[in-house]
């Protein structure tokens, strides 16, 4: 782990520089602690030299004793300058680190410090105390003084000689550690210089180097790999890229076809199924629709036959809607395949999709497709809403391996016609639905006008048919105008009912066909009509305007046949609410009575009917004598735009 952390180029680039900085510290060091022990041997040895004036010093007063002067003066004299030496001697012993001044710290200045303190001690200082207490000094103890003061200052002078050879051969030291860090400066300066080339400048360069090469698009360019540090990985990050990148140009011409097929077999499958989707939402036959499915998948994957297959779940039966490239015999075989007989029939079970491959079932010879030469075949499942409507098939001749893409696209289309053929279903049913709401409705105005009539025309025929066999002719002539006003108002109500059921809205608007409607009535019944309508009635759709158109027809056939009106009042207002109202001053009715027929009014359930398709609200207002209004009020919350 030590050594992998050692191979990253700033770990040793951070090492290098500590490296050069302890040693440097060394020497910086080792030059100060010389110059420091210098200073402290230089004042030594001043503080050693005062000791031999300091000596002279002393045998010069000892002999103003002798002479005879002030003998306590230079008795005292002569005890101070004892202390200075003792003094000196003190300082010589403990030094002092602040000036600095110490002894340099070897064993022979040590022993002879060791001898100049001795003899002071015991050999100079205890006669030169006699001298300084004795009332008369004999003149051999001043011989005896001086004598010692000349031993003492040898001494001294040979402490002082030590030290100056100890500071030569310091000062030696610090001049060639001063030379050793200037050897290190340059050395250290230059090795720094050269490592770090090595290190960042030349990898640098090489990678630049590269690049260039590689700008210039030669691929065969390589680094050399030297070391495990940063740019050791960089160069075989770099020669990685070289290799991507050559082999990226080496299969580019490749990839680009490879790609370029992939687009063109997106384009045609979206092209099918853009295709095919167009057409199966187009209005025709299921066959004609199944027809051009087949068609078209069977170009797309150069098929050489197929067959569309619709379940009729009541039966479990499979009937062949369509089918192409197979022959008669196949085609009567399988036209109609029980759920589970056959691959087909087995495939509907499953509900996934199957591929055959014929030549490897052990069955093979006992299937009707292998023996007309199909090798392949597939069957792919027609789903709507999760509801599954049959198959259909493709049929090869040479073995056929479909993808995951190509199985994908079939199951979808297999949806698209599942989709279209539920549409067609759906369509057929609300087609069948609607003619359904409106033979109700016709059967209800027939049963409202033309049946009431003729019931009352068949009763009339009755009593004339009595009435001839009892020769009462007097009745006879009472009935048959009776009968020709019922043939008459029975004609109208069909020219009517006729007039209702072809009435379409005009190129207009919804007040056009209203006002059309309006001018008829006032032709056919002679009844005065004020219409009135403060917008076109827009916005709604076109079968909500009919409807409407409608129910105003109803209304004012009800004026005709029951109220008697002499003038009718149609208005339209269309603000937040859409309101529609046909009001006339005939003779009324009570609408409790009206309650109380139920059903057997037909005019008035049509018009309810009519409103309910359209999520309208439709009142009726009436009193005896006063008049009928129906109102038709659709909310803003219900209107739809067409």
């Amino acid at each position: 782990m030590l050594f992998a952390g050692w191979q990253k180029l700033s770990t040793r680039i951070v090492g290098l520089l500590l490296s050069f900085l302890a040693v440097a510290l060394m020497v910086i060091g080792a030059t100060l602690l010389l110059s420091w022990q210098l200073e402290g041997s230089a004042a030594a040895i001043n503080v050693a030299g005062s000791l031999r004036m300091d000596s002279y010093r002393l045998a010069m007063l000892a002999m103003q004793v002798e002479n005879g002067g002030d003998r306590k003066a230079a008795s005292a004299q002569l005890d101070a300058q004892l202390g200075r030496i003792d003094n000196t001697m003190a300082l010589l012993r403990r030094g002092d680190p602040q000036r600095p001044l110490f002894l340099p710290p070897t064993a022979a200045i040590r022993t002879a410090y060791g001898e100049v303190e001795q003899q002071w001690r015991s050999v100079l200082a205890p006669p030169v105390r006699a001298l300084a207490a004795a009332e008369a000094v004999p003149v051999t103890h001043l011989q005896l003084v001086r004598e010692r003061t000349e031993e003492f200052v040898q001494r001294v002078d040979g402490l002082v000689q030590r030290i100056e050879r100890d500071s030569e051969s310091r000062t030696f030291w610090l001049r060639a550690s001063q030379l050793s860090l200037l050897a290190l400066a340059l050395v250290g300066t230059v090795s720094i210089i050269y490592l770090l080339f090595d290190m960042i400048v030349a990898p640098v360069t090489r990678l630049q180097a590269g690049m260039e090469r590689m700008r210039e698009q030669d691929f065969s360019v390589r680094l050399p790999v030297d070391s495990n540090d940063e740019f050791g990985m960089l160069a075989r990050g770099f020669n990685q890229m070289a290799d991507k990148l050559k082999d990226s140009y080496q299969n580019l011409e490749q990839r680009v076809h490879l790609k370029t097929f992939e687009l063109e077999q997106q384009n045609r499958e979206l092209a099918l199924l853009y295709d095919s989707a167009s057409f199966l939402q187009q209005v025709q036959s299921a066959e004609a629709m199944c027809e051009g499915f087949l068609q078209r998948i069977s170009e797309y994957f150069k098929a050489d036959g197929g067959s569309v297959r619709i379940l009729d779940p009541n039966r479990d039966n499979l009937h062949m809607l369509v089918h192409w490239g197979l022959s008669e015999k196949l085609v009567e075989t399988e036209r109609c395949l029980k759920v589970g007989e056959c691959l087909c029939g087995e495939a509907v079970v499953s509900k996934l999709a199957v591929i055959h491959d014929l030549r490897r079932k052990d069955d093979r010879n006992m299937l009707q497709c292998h023996r007309e030469g199909f090798a392949t075949i597939s069957i792919f499942h027609i789903f709507a809403q999760r509801q599954h409507l049959g198959f259909f098939n493709l049929h090869f001749r040479a073995t056929t391996v479909f993808s995951a893409a190509q199985t994908a696209l079939l199951e979808t289309l297999g949806q698209l016609l599942g989709t279209a053929i539920e549409n067609q279903r759906l369509q057929g049913r609300d087609r069948e639905l609607a003619i359904s709401e409106e033979r109700n409705l016709v059967a209800q105005g027939l049963h409202d006008s033309i049946a009431q009539g003729l019931n009352f025309l068949n009763l009339q025929v009755q009593m004339l048919e009595q009435s001839l066999e009892n020769q009462r002719l007097d009745e006879v002539e009472s009935i048959v105008p009776a009968l020709r006003a019922g043939v008459e108002e029975s004609y109208q109500d069909v020219r009517e009912l006729l007039h209702n059921f072809r009435t379409r809205l005009q190129e207009g608007n919804l007040v056009t066909s209203l006002e059309t409607v309006v001018d008829k009535f006032r032709r056919q019944s002679g009844i005065a009509v004020d219409f009135e309508a403060d917008s076109d009635g827009a916005p709604f759709p076109r079968e909500h305007q009919l409807q409407l158109l409608f129910i105003v027809q109803e209304a004012l056939s009800n004026v005709r046949k029951h109220s008697s009106a002499s003038q009718v009042w149609v208005r339209l207002v269309d603000e937040q609410d859409f309101t529609l109202s046909v009001r006339d001053n005939g003779h009324g009715f009570d609408p409790a009575a009206l309650e109380s027929l139920g059903e057997a009014h037909v005019g008035i359930n049509i018009m309810r009917e009519r409103a309910q398709r359209i999520d309208a609200q439709l009142h009726l207002k009436s009193a005896p004598g006063a008049g009928t209004e129906v109102v038709l009020r659709l909310p803003r919350a219900q209107r739809r735009a067409a």
